[in-house]
């Protein structure tokens, strides 16, 4: 197994560098897919017991200036490491004027991505810093419990307001309850919900719109106005929220009544999905 790859654009730098902090926000540990044209951060906690999954892809032809990669075999061509989130984020941070950056497998004494970053000083020499951040190489018989998660269909698919505005009203909320409901329909009306013995607050989003195709699909069953909802772990969606640093262009989400909610942001260069699974 090898890898080696190249940063040198500041652009693209500061892309990756945003999708690390957002990722090292939303998992504790996380697993990273090394693909001849993709790179992945995984988390794939149960759903079926609680937890949350997430999806992260990246084309690597859009960040990197040279990628190399070898994997476990020709036909099995692709590298699963585990690593803490929060090690490759804070590696990351001292990269902000970085003139080049260079990620690589390496072994000493124990599996690392060793990151090196060439940095500009003040007399216009370069110095380098070295990060080695411990990874677990996940044998050939796990990869079966990493892969993309099936979307079942969605009873409404809809596009999302504004993250941040989101995010503001969730965390009120928060206060007042650990439960949420989720409810859209296919008129581009989005609700959230906190219902408790002493209160009920509702906060009505209207005119989002629905993803076409999905929305065709879906309204041969189901009435437009009809609201589809699934109850979830408040705190679980506030994390998504807050740790969101893609700014994505479209962001949409995807209601299986009961069962899960998925998110799927866009943008550019990274996609990004949730799944945050219904409260039993």
């Amino acid at each position: 197994m090898k890898f080696r790859a190249k940063l040198v654009d500041a652009a693209c730098l500061n892309n990756f560098t945003r999708v690390s902090n957002t990722i090292a926000k939303l998992a504790k540990t996380c697993t990273l897919r090394i693909s001849p044209d993709k790179l992945n951060f995984i988390l794939s906690d149960k759903v079926a017991n609680g937890g949350v999954s997430m999806w992260c892809e990246l084309e690597q032809e859009n960040f990197f200036s040279e990628f190399q990669m070898e994997g476990v075999s020709a036909e099995n061509n692709a590298i699963y490491l585990e690593l803490t989130s929060e090690n490759l984020s804070r590696a990351l941070k001292t990269a902000q004027n970085a003139r080049v950056l260079k990620i690589k497998l390496t072994n000493k004494h124990f599996p690392c991505l060793t990151v090196s970053i060439e940095l500009l000083s003040v007399s216009s020499s370069s110095r380098v810093v070295t990060h080695d951040i411990p990874v677990k190489v996940i044998p050939r018989k796990l990869w079966k419990d990493l892969q993309e998660p099936t979307v079942p269909d969605a009873d409404v698919s809809i596009y999302l307001p504004v993250l941040k505005t989101m995010k503001s009203i969730v965390e009120k909320m928060k206060n007042i309850s650990n439960h949420l409901i989720i409810e859209a329909n296919l008129n581009g009306e989005l609700n959230l919900k906190i219902e408790t013995e002493l209160v009920c607050v509702t906060t009505h989003f209207k005119d989002l719109g629905n993803p076409p195709l999905a929305s065709e699909n879906a309204s041969q069953y189901r009435n437009s106005e009809q609201m589809a909802e699934v109850h979830i772990d408040i705190r679980k969606l506030l994390q998504f929220l807050a740790g969101q640093q893609v700014n994505p262009t479209k962001a949409t989400c995807n209601i299986v009544k009961n069962k899960i909610v998925h998110f799927d942001l866009l943008h550019e260069d990274v996609s990004l999905q949730y799944f945050i699974p219904a409260l039993s």
